[in-house]
């Protein structure tokens, strides 16, 4: 991951909410912010499940009013499904109105599910922890760029008004992703992303995440490959005005979305920790995304896409062992400006750690 910056602002006191690079959920499930599913997410994965299936065959066309219909959702989340299987490569804009099923291709690689897409499935609302992850991923991601952070479970729970079974599901979660840590009474805690912690966590990445990328390369739908190759062209010849919310998309679109096709749950399972410093950087972009005129990994995501599509993957896991490193002190130099610039309003469950950053 790289560091980048648009014009910093100065926070004083003011939320993490104010700062993020993506927009909060509302209640009908239609942001994107967190990294817990949601309405969109679900049917996408519904959509995608079934087209990799092919029991939505290539050639059928999607519509908006469609999928609203068929999940009981609103248009704004059935509009981001749609958005998200096209950027998959899935699906693609058709003439006039929706889009058309593109498919994979190939074998079935995931389970069949039991609805077809005229039926009616509702998505229920989703549970509480899923209301109140994103926010508190955020807050906590966001601070532990400047120091490190003892977080108080009962008073999480009393801050947000749910039951402590809700805020240690949380908690938990969090931990999953490498957010938050216990140390060895047990406690909750956030690790500062000090230069050390940084650097200790880049080496776990370039260390897995070329192994991952050998294995995707075979198993990644060419859609995909060329919708990623697409979007980075577009942020180049735009790369003055680019945002953090696509500058965040643009590094989900490699480390996460295209390595995910590796076909080993244990080997994600291992890359997902050193990857926290993506939650961290979804707050940096989103604070101050511009340090370069032309973001750098831009153009070494590109690099390692193309020799992905020339069928060099051992280059390709090369370039991205190269590009992890670099990305590295561009990381700290990123995490150091914005931990000057930024200071936060006090959150009850939060308690600074002393000597912690």
């Amino acid at each position: 991951m790289s560091a980048t910056p648009e014009g910093h602002r100065h926070a004083k006191s003011a939320p993490l909410d104010d700062l993020r690079a993506r927009p909060a959920e509302r209640r009908d499930g239609s942001g994107v912010s967190g990294a817990s599913p949601r309405l969109y997410q679900r049917a996408y994965d519904i959509l995608a499940r079934q087209i990799d299936a092919g029991e939505i065959a290539p050639g059928e066309r999607l519509l908006e009013a469609k999928v609203t219909a068929r999940f009981g959702i609103s248009r704004a989340p059935a509009r981001k499904a749609l958005a998200e299987l096209a950027r998959a490569g899935l699906i693609e804009k058709a003439a006039g109105r929706g889009y058309t099923v593109v498919g994979l291709g190939g074998a079935p690689s995931l389970p069949p599910l039991p609805s077809a897409l005229g039926e009616s499935v509702v998505l229920s609302s989703p549970p509480t922890w899923e209301r109140i992850y994103g926010e508190v991923e955020r807050e906590i991601a966001g601070r532990s760029s400047f120091a490190g952070w003892r977080v108080i479970e009962a008073k999480l729970a009393e801050h947000y008004g749910v039951s402590r079974t809700v805020a240690r599901d949380v908690l938990g979660r969090l931990q999953q992703r490498g957010v938050v840590r216990k140390d060895e009474r047990s406690r909750w805690y956030a690790p500062a992303l000090s230069p050390a912690y940084v650097s200790e966590l880049y080496e776990l990445r370039w260390v897995l995440e070329p192994v991952a990328l050998a294995k995707a390369a075979a198993h990644a739908p060419s859609g995909l490959l060329a919708r990623m190759r697409r979007s980075l062209d577009e942020s180049i010849s735009h790369a003055r005005t680019i945002t953090g919310e696509t500058l965040d998309r643009l590094e989900e679109d490699l480390h996460i979305t295209l390595l995910g096709h590796c076909g080993s749950l244990s080997l994600m399972q291992a890359i997902r920790l050193p990857q926290s410093l993506l939650i961290a950087h979804r707050f940096l972009y989103g604070f101050n995304p511009r340090l370069f005129e032309v973001e750098p990994f831009l153009l070494e995501h590109l690099a390692i896409i193309d020799r992905i599509a020339e069928g060099k993957v051992a280059e390709a896991a090369d370039a991205l062992e190269a590009h992890l490193k670099v990305s590295r002190d561009r990381a700290i130099a990123r995490i150091a400006v914005v931990g000057r610039q930024f200071n936060p309003e006090s959150l009850s469950y939060l308690e600074r750690i002393a000597g912690g950053g």
